[in-house]
């Protein structure tokens, strides 16, 4: 191999059932290197991450590695360790129970690791040099995400590893740890490590990366050095089509104007539940979409939440349509036309197990009740309709959801919730972890559906997504609402000054 390259991966092809998920895919990473990975989502991003990392057996192609005579054969994450190759995730894989030495040198057979003296000594050696903010005695579990994280890269550098994987590590990290996060980066790179990053986050790609690989269909678009590749070009190859600037979404949105004398679809006043938001007056109106703004931990969701009976309300009063009602479950609200997406699809909104069919008509189900099943040919039929409406790739309806890309499992979540006809539908980070033109889809159905007198309030952590979307938003800061905000004064601007002063 060549002097500076660590890894290359040639005509890599990998076949599931009904689908080619890795088409003569080629991949190369050299020696001291930050390797974005891009592509939406069912590109084939993880699938080839996954054929590196011996946790799929590859069809075809092969595999090359730094020291090593000719093609290297990887049947097992263990082989892929024993190689130098390793892999960080987004959802942390130590032992929250133990201690940061423990985690460190868990698993390894090494006789010395027996004497907890040497064992924590030569941690806090790995820690000092890497510049991490832990204490080797200290439990996992008291340290942040951000920091766990750079402990189990410190642990696959400590492993001799040639090749580091992170996989949207950055997804659940404030801009301070992100930031700390890319310092280590940059450290290990100048320790001549090659690192890919698999994130959807466009600015940190132009913030740390060398070089682009974009992925489309499970192809090889090409790869690119990041100097080569402007923003809208990336989002182009990626998409497949030509897009001039995201903008041109918000140009399909009318300014939201309240019919006089209109009674709001729901309303609530003093409204307060148990998760830890201070009482709240919240209201929409037909055909609006509105949102709830913020920074991590502000309350967003906890509002929303409140509203659909997610949390237990503990105080304030509800109106749908001008009609006092109680909200105290889910049902309550799903029987007043409330709908509700989840900020955390894996955990509130997908049943792995189920089919995409199953997974559809599950809400419409609940509300029509267990004893009146639909019959397979209506369920079928309403499948097919969700399928073409939102453009959902997957294999067949009877396709386990957990199957799918995340991009299209969120698109099956929106379609049981459409299905239910709801009149005001809540979308909580619809568009988090999932590809560009995913979230281009989703928000101009957002639109679509408020032109078509729909209500809805969306959440994003993308402040842009939000301007794009919402005629007005709500402003949060420390549980409470701290403004609002509509016409001219919903710009960036004006949203971060009122988060930092509260004034309303």
């Amino acid at each position: 191999m060549e002097n500076n390259i660590v890894l290359k991966m040639r005509n890599i092809h990998k076949i599931f059932p009904g689908v080619r998920a890795l088409q003569g895919v080629d991949f190369t990473l050299r020696k001291g290197e930050i390797h974005a990975l891009m592509g939406e989502n069912g590109a084939g991003k993880s699938t080839l991450i996954k054929v590196l990392t011996g946790v799929y057996g590859k069809d075809e192609g092969e595999i090359f590695l730094d020291g090593k005579e000719g093609a290297i054969a990887i049947h097992s994450p263990q082989d892929a360790q024993k190689l130098g190759i390793s892999t960080v995730y987004q959802e942390i894989t130590l032992c929250p129970n133990l201690s940061v030495a423990e985690n460190m040198y868990i698993g390894r057979t090494d006789g010395i690791y027996q004497n907890w003296k040497k064992m924590n000594e030569d941690t806090e050696k790995i820690l000092k040099s890497l510049d991490i903010p832990a204490k080797p005695t200290q439990q996992l579990e008291s340290c942040s995400i951000a920091v766990q994280q750079m402990i189990a890269i410190a642990r696959a550098v400590d492993m001799d590893c040639k090749v580091l994987i992170l996989d949207e590590p950055t997804s659940s990290l404030d801009e301070q740890e992100v930031a700390k996060l890319f310092k280590l980066m940059r450290d290990l790179r100048e320790r001549g490590v090659g690192i890919i990053f698999v994130t959807h986050f466009l600015d940190q790609v132009y913030e740390v990366c060398d070089r682009i690989t974009v992925m489309r269909d499970g192809k090889l678009v090409g790869e690119y050095a990041i100097k080569d590749l402007p923003r809208v070009q990336l989002v182009s190859k990626m998409l497949g089509k030509e897009l001039d600037d995201l903008s041109d979404i918000k140009g399909e949105q009318k300014a939201y104007q309240k019919e006089e004398g209109a009674v709001p679809v729901f309303e609530a006043e003093g409204l307060v539940s148990d998760a830890g938001i201070k009482p709240f007056d919240f209201h929409i109106d037909k055909g609006e979409v509105n949102g709830f703004t913020g920074l991590l931990g502000s309350g967003r969701s906890e509002c929303v939440r409140a509203i659909f009976g997610a949390d237990r309300v503990t105080g304030g009063t509800v109106k749908v349509k001008g009609k006092a009602v109680k909200i105290s479950k889910p049902l309550d609200a799903m029987k007043n036309g409330i709908a509700y997406l989840p900020e955390d699809r894996k955990v509130d909104g997908i049943i792995g197990d189920l089919s995409v069919r199953d997974n559809i008509i599950l809400a419409q189900q609940v509300l029509r009740g267990f004893f009146k099943p639909f019959s397979k040919a209506e369920a079928n039929k309403i499948a097919d309709e969700y399928i073409s409406l939102l453009s959902i790739k997957t294999a067949s309806k009877d396709t386990p959801i957990k199957s799918l890309s995340g991009g299209n499992q969120q698109k099956v979540i929106l379609a049981r919730w459409l299905f239910t006809h709801p009149e005001y539908l809540i979308l909580d980070e619809p568009t988090r972890g999932i590809d560009v033109g995913t979230k281009i889809d989703i928000q101009k159905l957002v639109l679509k559906l408020a032109s078509e007198g729909m209500s809805v309030t969306f959440i994003s952590s993308e402040m842009d997504e939000m301007l794009r979307t919402c005629s007005r938003l709500v402003v949060m800061r420390d549980r409470r609402v701290v403004g609002e905000l509509s016409g001219e004064d919903l710009n960036q601007i004006k949203v971060m000054s009122t988060i930092a002063g509260g004034d309303k």
